[in-house]
């Protein structure tokens, strides 16, 4: 028997339908998540599901004496921490139990329970109404967005806890990570319809291509594009574990020639053209936020090319780091954040920084004359794409593109941001928590052209899969310094679950997992990145020099003489190729890249 069932619900706001007749329902058990573009109608399935949404027609029925727990996207909260969390609960009842211990450790250490809420980051109100919903028990929970304002550690620990505590539930989340670790099936509304597909978001994305496969009348740019992102499940980190185990056969025969998703050669070798040798380099900077030092004394370089992922517990300093690396803070400075050392950036940089809030546009403006005004072009990786296919990728379709910037809404105003970004066709991008008000669709979308910028990335973000997309090298910032971490993600959170600081590589516990990389130093990790960049440059021109020699041999199949002198030529760049290739591997296990 169905805990809840919704009965030919229709709902629509003016013209735009979010549910059109739909019928089904959620049973004891069932694992689900809800997917969609932005505004197709996840919230508004999930008001349906909870009892608190009108719809236009239909019905919402519930199983007598189910117990629901809804977490809304925008919940208003009044009160203290501890009211919140707790209601008149007395202490020593919940610090009885170890269940509500567990949920209050995890989302609530190092709050003040007499704080009122009003004062809170919006990632310590998430964390609160999280905590006041998870210490109890339900029949079932409706989650809408629970990861949002999260850090990596936390949607962890709130994945580990719905696998081992929630009987039923019913997420909408962008983060697909999370999708995988937590969910059995999944929900996509599209058009006014539900579509149900079994198993996580691996299994949904290869179950949507399947599908997309077998109809003809398919968009053929969107089929590709699902090509790609299966692709990458299948190919993706060791670690994704959650890959679908079926249809093995339906899979293989989607992605027998797609091509990897970057050709990381040949963009490094575009990238250190267009960059030169110097792009970004830190030297002995400090910076400090009152009595809070964020970063002590710390030396790191950007090499041409490079991609890396940032992460670190929220309020640890990635945002600082970001504006040290964008010029936006003069270093030193004195300040509230007082900062010292120096910045050197390469004369060749430009510049494109996504900040978190966006950027002020005209809100007067179209959202086509917006991007016009920057140019009417951009080339991305070796395609050059026209402003209104821009926008079209990036969600923002033909009809909203005639919208003034001032009526958009906050997801459409990011992806605007987005767009003047890649317009200005920058070579190093910095961008700050990129995913924020982003459908799982767009985010494909971004990750597509990211995989043709011939460029240099930092990426700040708490969303796992994104990070691991399209970023090569995954930095911790915590204790104060930028820890690299050959394990990637996971390796960072087994360093925080086994309570250590990412201080410095010396402090990652690599001996506690089998065919860890050896540890090393943060000094010899930034030394053996410096010469891995140096090596990769010597291998990119001899391979050059390679195909030159190896075109002249053909050339000169006539000429005996000729041919004996580049055949030694070619033989001694081979050689010194193998060299520096060999060289890479011992360099790149020494520092466990």
């Amino acid at each position: 028997m169905n805990l809840v069932n919704l009965e030919q619900a229709a709902k629509a706001y003016h013209e735009h339908v979010l549910l059109d007749g739909v019928s089904l329902g959620v049973s004891a058990g069932q694992r689900i998540g809800v997917v969609g573009r932005n505004g197709a109608g996840k919230t508004t399935l999930l008001a349906a599901l909870a009892g608190t949404g009108d719809l236009d027609s239909g019905r919402a029925t519930r199983t007598r004496d189910v117990t629901i727990g809804y977490l809304a996207q925008t919940e208003p909260l009044s009160g203290t921490v501890a009211e919140v969390a707790f209601g008149s609960l007395p202490e020593h009842e919940w610090a009885a139990d170890a269940r509500s211990r567990a949920v209050i450790t995890a989302l609530l250490g190092g709050l003040d329970f007499s704080a009122d809420v009003s004062e809170l980051s919006g990632g310590e109100r998430r964390r609160t109404a999280l905590a006041a919903l998870l210490r109890r028990s339900y029949d079932l929970l409706l989650l809408d967005e629970p990861t949002n304002h999260l850090d990596i550690e936390a949607i962890s620990w709130l994945a580990g806890y719905l696998r081992e505590y929630a009987a039923s539930y019913v997420v909408v989340t962008h983060d697909r990570w999370f999708l995988d670790a937590v969910t059995e099936q999944t929900w996509e509304i599209a058009d006014g319809q539900v579509h149900s597909y079994e198993g996580g978001y691996s299994a949904y994305v290869l179950a949507r291509a399947e599908r997309m496969r077998l109809q003809a009348a398919v968009d053929a740019r969107r089929r590709n594009l699902l090509r790609k992102e299966l692709a990458w499940l299948r190919r993706g980190p060791p670690a994704r574990t959650s890959k679908p185990k079926f249809r093995i056969e339906a899979a293989t025969a989607l992605i027998a020639d797609e091509p990897p998703a970057r050709d990381g050669v040949e963009l490094h070798r575009l990238a250190a053209a267009r960059l030169g040798k110097t792009v970004i380099e830190l030297e002995h900077v400090t910076a400090a936020a009152g009595q809070r030092v964020l970063l002590d004394d710390v030396s790191w370089q950007l090499g041409p090319g490079d991609r890396i992922g940032i992460v670190g517990v929220n309020g640890t300093g990635k945002t600082t780091l970001l504006r040290l690396l964008a010029g936006t803070l003069p270093v030193p400075d004195d300040g509230p954040l007082r900062t010292a050392g120096r910045v050197v950036t390469g004369i060749t940089v430009q510049l494109g920084y996504l900040t978190q809030e966006p950027a002020p546009v005209d809100p007067d403006l179209r959202v086509l004359e917006a991007a016009e005004r920057i140019r009417s072009s951009a080339h991305i990786g070796k395609r050059e794409l026209s402003v209104s296919q821009l926008l079209d990728r990036l969600g923002l379709r033909s009809s909203r593109q005639w919208t003034r910037v001032g009526d958009l809404s906050g997801g459409e105003r990011r992806r605007l941001q987005l767009m003047l970004l890649l317009l200005a066709e920058p070579n190093v991008l910095l961008l700050d928590e990129p995913t924020n008000d982003l459908d799982i669709d767009t985010l494909t979308e971004l990750e597509d052209l990211l995989d043709g910028f011939p460029g240099s990335v930092v990426v700040v973000s708490h969303d796992r899969y994104f990070l691991e997309r399209v970023t090569d090298r995954v930095l911790a910032l915590a204790g104060n310094e930028l820890a690299f971490l050959p394990g990637g993600i996971d390796e960072y959170l087994r360093i925080r679950a086994s309570g250590q600081q990412a201080a410095g590589v010396a402090a990652v516990p690599v001996s506690a997992a089998p065919g860890s990389a050896p540890v090393v130093s943060a000094a010899q990790a930034r030394a053996g990145q410096k010469e891995l960049s140096r090596l990769e440059r010597q291998i990119s021109r001899l391979a050059d020099e390679e195909s030159r020699l190896a075109a002249e041999l053909a050339a000169s199949a006539s000429d005996y003489a000729r041919l004996i002198e580049l055949g030694e030529q070619l033989r001694s760049v081979e050689r010194d190729k193998s060299a520096l290739e060999e060289r890479w591997l011992v360099v790149a296990e020494e520092i466990g890249g």
